[in-house]
């Protein structure tokens, strides 16, 4: 692949919508909400060594892709709309203003909820140092992707600075990126698991919230956002080798899992299906390299007319992808409320997986498009509305009576 020179989007050109990446977002929280599913089910169930837990846990790592393709994405979509632009005031007063806030909101409704379910009553004192160490921590309701995003933002300027300064070495910068992202991974398996990490700092010892440990994904996607239609070329041109590669990585992750890491190295269903590990980032790139073709070839058929009820679909769960994952917890919560009412064997608990998991991508679709679509709730999936309904409507009455006084 070539290192032509990126083409320049200024603020008084309009941006090209990729909509590749509109089904790139539903295919990536669809795989976020089966995790997370899969999760309650498997919590659910009355044994941990029966074949039906076993048979649902050995292929969880088939999964874990969606996390880095989310972040992917998000290094695509911040380089498209900012590297020729220098506003960065105005760039992170508006990507706080979306998540600071619905991390603040979201982590306040979880901690309410665990409060109302706990046995025991409500103490002001132990709620706000729950909620302190919820904030701080992010590892509560899958709230640790919108800690990593927030560092993103910090450190963003300096990716779009490294890429300008090292302009026709955008090649190597992605090389680079890769080498190190691989060695990472070799580090935390082998090594981190053997160090007492007690006295460390939580940012280092719980890698899975520190921006660093994903930043392949961002140069990556950095990358593809200012090479977009030459990376496509690329792949397009090698579709089959890589399909293939992909599928067998796929199926091999069952192996990596239960015979490499649990019978070879020993290892803790834990440290067994985390996503940090060298196989899986091998895995993961081949998988959201095969998920960036599939929605180019949705943005093809959509210009040759695809049916508008499935095109419409596919944009309004984009459109609310980021909202449907700040209020998972809420349908999870409730499947899993239901889930503590069900008598079934664990056979039965596994053959329900399908049914909770619609259940909760349908919910939170619902709720994030209600909040999408209703002041002021929009504040709640990471979309606040700019304008209230009830001023504009008032201003309009105004405007309408200065025009009738005036033609009087």
């Amino acid at each position: 692949m070539t290192n032509a020179k990126p083409t320049p989007i200024t603020k008084s050109q309009h941006k090209p919508h990729l909509y590749e990446i509109d089904l790139m977002r539903l295919l990536f929280i669809c795989g976020v909400l089966l995790n997370h599913t899969i999760n309650e089910f498997t919590g659910s169930m009355a044994s941990s060594t029966a074949l039906p837990y076993y048979m649902v846990e050995s292929i969880r790592l088939i999964f874990h892709f969606t996390r880095m393709g989310f972040l992917f994405m998000s290094g695509l979509v911040l380089m498209l709309n900012y590297y020729h632009r220098n506003d960065w005031g105005t760039f992170m007063k508006k990507r706080y203003k979306g998540s600071i806030w619905p991390y603040l909101i979201w982590n306040f409704i979880f901690l309410s909820i665990t409060t109302l379910m706990g046995s025991s009553g409500f103490n002001l004192h132990d709620f706000s140092m729950s909620y302190l160490s919820y904030v701080i921590h992010g590892n509560q309701s899958y709230m640790y992707f919108m800690l990593i995003i927030m560092q993103l933002y910090l450190l963003f300027p300096g990716i779009v600075w490294l890429f300008r300064k090292l302009e026709g070495h955008h090649n190597q910068i992605l090389a680079v990126s890769f080498l190190v992202q691989l060695a990472m991974m070799f580090f935390i398996k082998f090594y981190m698991r053997n160090v007492d990490t007690s006295t460390w700092l939580y940012w280092f010892k719980s890698y899975s919230i520190n921006v660093f440990v994903y930043q392949f994904y961002f140069i990556a996607g950095a990358y593809t956002s200012l090479y977009h239609e030459n990376v496509y070329a690329f792949v397009k041109r090698h579709i089959r080798p890589i399909a293939i590669v992909t599928a067998t990585l796929s199926l091999g992750t069952i192996v990596y899992f239960r015979i490499w890491n649990e019978k070879i190295l020993g290892l803790s269903e834990g440290l067994s299906d985390t996503p940090h590990q060298p196989y899986m980032f091998l895995y993961d790139t081949c998988m959201i390299v095969v998920i960036f073709y599939v929605g180019k070839r949705y943005a093809s058929w959509r210009q040759k007319g695809m049916p508008g009820w499935l095109d419409r679909m596919i944009q309004r769960f984009a459109k609310v992808s980021f909202g449907m994952y700040l209020n998972q917890i809420v349908g999870l919560t409730l499947l899993k409320i239901g889930l503590s009412h069900l008598a079934v064997s664990d056979l039965t608990l596994m053959l329900l997986i399908p049914v909770g998991y619609l259940f909760v991508l349908g919910y939170s679709f619902t709720l994030a498009w209600f909040c999408y679509k209703i002041w002021p709730l929009g504040i709640f999936v990471g979309r606040p509305q700019k304008i209230n309904p009830f001023k504009r409507r008032r201003t309009e009455a105004l405007v309408l009576n200065e025009k009738t006084s005036r033609s009087k």
